[in-house]
Order: C-alpha cells, then sequence, then structure tokens
C-alpha cells in the first residue's frame, strides 16, 4: 500500500512563511506562555485596572500554580513584548506568532481561540513612518504583489499615538485587489509600557502591532470560516 505523504497545516505554513520574511529585515523569532499572569495580560501593557478587557465575558480567568497570582489564558500575544524587553532590553526588533484566547461566541469569523502576530521594534529615532515601511513590505511579500498601507487614528492601551492598520492589494489575482482591508492595530509603543519594561523611554520610542493570523489566511487563501483551521478535516487540510 503506498503511504500519502503528510505536509504542514496551513497555520503551521503561514507562520513559517511569516518568519521568513520578517527575519530577511532583522527580526527574531520570540515566544512566550500561553497561560499568562495578570501582570503581564494587563498591568504590565498599560491596561487600565478598569478596562472591559479583564472581564469575564472577555477573558478566561482560572487559578495558576501560585494562588496568590491571577492567571489567564493570554487574550494577545503582547506580554512577550514585556518579558523580552525585562530580560534583553532594547533595542529590539521581534515577531511572536502565537496561539490566544477570547472568551467570546464563534462564528464564522470569530473563534475562541485563533493564532495571532505581534510584532516590536524599539530603538533609537524609530517611528510610524518605519511601521508604515515595515508593514508594507510584509504585505507585499506574502501576498505576493504591491501593497499599500494606511492608518486611521484608534487607541489601545500599550500605544499612543495608536492605530488602526487597513491594506490594499495592487495587484494579484486575490479577489480583495483593490479594496481597502482593516487587517491590525498598531502604534507607538507607550511609554508606560517601555518604563514597565526597564526600558529607558527618554532614549528609545517603539512601534507594535499585532494581527491575526487566520484572518491574514482568509485573505491568501479564499478560505470562508476560519473554524476549519480547527476541525481536523483532512478534506480541509489537504487542500493545503
Amino acid at each position: 500500500m503506498k503511504e500519502t505523504p503528510g505536509h504542514q497545516h496551513p497555520l503551521t505554513q503561514m507562520i513559517s512563511e511569516i518568519n521568513s520574511i520578517f527575519a530577511e529585515i532583522g527580526f527574531v523569532f520570540a515566544e512566550g506562555p500561553e497561560a499568562e499572569t495578570e501582570h503581564y495580560n494587563f498591568d504590565q501593557l498599560n491596561v487600565p485596572k478598569d478596562h472591559p478587557s479583564r472581564d469575564m465575558q472577555d477573558t478566561f480567568w482560572f487559578k495558576g500554580k501560585d494562588v496568590s497570582e491571577p492567571t489567564v489564558l493570554r487574550t494577545q500575544t503582547s506580554p512577550v513584548q514585556a518579558r523580552y524587553m525585562e530580560e534583553n532590553g532594547a533595542p529590539c526588533k521581534i515577531i511572536v506568532p502565537g496561539k490566544v484566547f477570547r472568551n467570546e461566541a464563534t462564528d464564522a469569523t470569530h473563534e475562541a481561540q485563533f493564532y495571532q502576530l505581534e510584532g516590536l521594534h524599539v530603538g533609537k529615532g524609530v517611528h510610524l513612518g518605519h511601521l508604515k515601511g515595515t508593514l508594507e513590505h510584509f504585505f507585499s511579500k506574502f501576498f505576493d504583489g504591491k501593497t499599500e498601507v494606511r492608518f486611521r487614528p484608534s487607541f489601545f492601551p500599550f500605544v499612543e499615538p495608536g492605530v488602526e492598520v487597513d491594506m490594499r492589494l495592487l495587484e494579484g489575482e486575490s479577489r480583495h485587489v483593490g479594496k481597502w482591508i482593516e487587517v491590525m492595530g498598531a502604534g507607538m509603543v507607550h511609554p508606560n509600557v517601555l518604563t514597565n519594561s526597564g526600558v529607558d523611554a527618554n532614549e528609545f520610542t517603539g512601534y507594535a502591532f499585532g494581527m491575526g493570523i487566520d484572518r491574514l489566511g482568509v485573505m491568501k487563501y479564499g478560505i470562508e470560516d476560519i473554524r476549519d483551521y480547527y476541525t481536523g478535516d483532512l478534506r480541509f487540510v489537504n487542500q493545503f
């Protein structure tokens, strides 16, 4: 009986491609725990004590090994920023692909667990222009065609100023060519986040961004239901 060779899951393929693209421009891979303390998931990231993201309806809370410290399933990959800067200081350029968890109903465009890509660049003189250029480089490589990126003002506790990022494919065969699509939140790292992590906010600046890898697959491959990633159905996986 002839054996059928195995292959990588589409999420694994995308993470590998993402790592390769960012490595070309000096980013290194970093990771952190999926079960995270309240300190790193919220406090270190300048999230106020009364912020709604801390509520039970948005976050999975549970008792960790140290009962004195509240623990969550991380709601974003941003805690790795704080952990990395605490350990390595600045300057730094990292990407953090990893699984995150949100306590919400699932449908074709939302899952209680999904993969997120975090990016962080901290150095002297880093500004929003560097962020825009980095994202244009990444999207053009990932989608095999020239892209444009635009920023719209927004608010996130861990960046100031904060922006919503839209991307438009200018060429290719994708059904998204020519359309502006909201793809991520980003901005300049809030001085409090730098200070909390032991980095001198008077000397260093940085940008950070976060996007859903599952959503990138929807755009790249035309996937209609992100829940298909997690069913284990070989009819879906074997398409990749």
